[in-house]
């Protein structure tokens, strides 16, 4: 008797579950964003996650009739995230890189950009001499602009040091005072940081043209497909130069 109970009782839960699942309910996908991209990605002052790709995956979820929630986290923890699936995928100006094309796909290419070293308008040493004379240049862990660092210093030809960071944000906060001589990353994000008369561009790393796509895990054919349908839609719609506008993307 008490067995039978106790399957009934399992048998109501189960049937009580699925009455408070609306049926046709929307699928949620979590989108991961970094903390402080702007303007592709960041959280805004009120603690929003915001951002050009933050609005973007927003009208492609209305328009594929999925939801999405956006979800910020470090950047050089954000791979290992999507495919231990506590994310699905990352809309958040990630440059599509051989490297990370063999562990996750790729949608199709939505913006290009290049690497650049930012530094202090009144820094008067120019673009070489700040890579051969042991300047320290930031970059943000896990980024297209550490490897490159990495990479140059390699090859014997260059004299500086690496200082990482878990965010642009922090490594603009220590150009301020000092701490370092300047910050490589994304052209994208150089160009919002330039509207601030504080900066200005050194110069542009030979060969770093790349494209930024949306990251899904290896295998989630569907979701990779929905959001490129998606992508597909947006930028042939008007709304894709209302939202370049709007974030002034060029």
């Amino acid at each position: 008797m008490i067995k039978k109970i106790a399957l009934l009782m399992s048998v109501l839960s189960i049937l009580v579950c699925l009455s408070l699942t609306p049926a046709g309910a929307k699928e949620v996908y979590i989108n991961g964003i970094d903390f402080g991209f702007p303007p592709f990605g960041y959280v805004d002052k009120a603690g929003k996650p915001a951002g050009f790709d933050v609005e973007c995956a927003n009208w492609i979820a209305n328009e594929m009739g999925f939801e999405v929630k956006h979800q910020p986290m470090d950047w050089d923890g954000i791979i290992p995230a999507l495919n231990a699936k506590k994310i699905d995928f990352i809309a958040s100006g990630m440059s599509a890189t051989e490297s990370r094309k063999k562990i996750v796909n790729f949608t199709l290419p939505y913006y290009e950009v290049s690497q650049v070293l930012l530094v202090l308008k009144g820094q008067p040493d120019d673009f070489n001499t700040l890579l051969t004379t042991g300047k320290k240049i930031g970059t943000q862990r896990g980024t297209t602009s550490t490897k490159l660092l990495n990479d140059l210093l390699a090859t014997g030809k260059y004299n500086f040091k690496i200082v990482e960071y878990d965010s642009t944000d922090l490594s603009m906060e220590d150009l301020k005072i000092g701490r370092i001589d300047g910050s490589s990353m994304d052209s994208s994000i150089a160009n919002e940081l330039n509207k601030d008369e504080t900066y200005k561009t050194a110069g542009t790393f030979e060969g770093s043209t790349e494209e930024y796509g949306y990251a899904v895990r290896k295998g989630d054919d569907k979701l990779l497909n929905l959001l490129n349908q998606g992508l597909k839609k947006l930028m042939a719609d008007p709304q894709w130069q209302v939202l370049k506008d709007k974030y002034d993307i060029h």
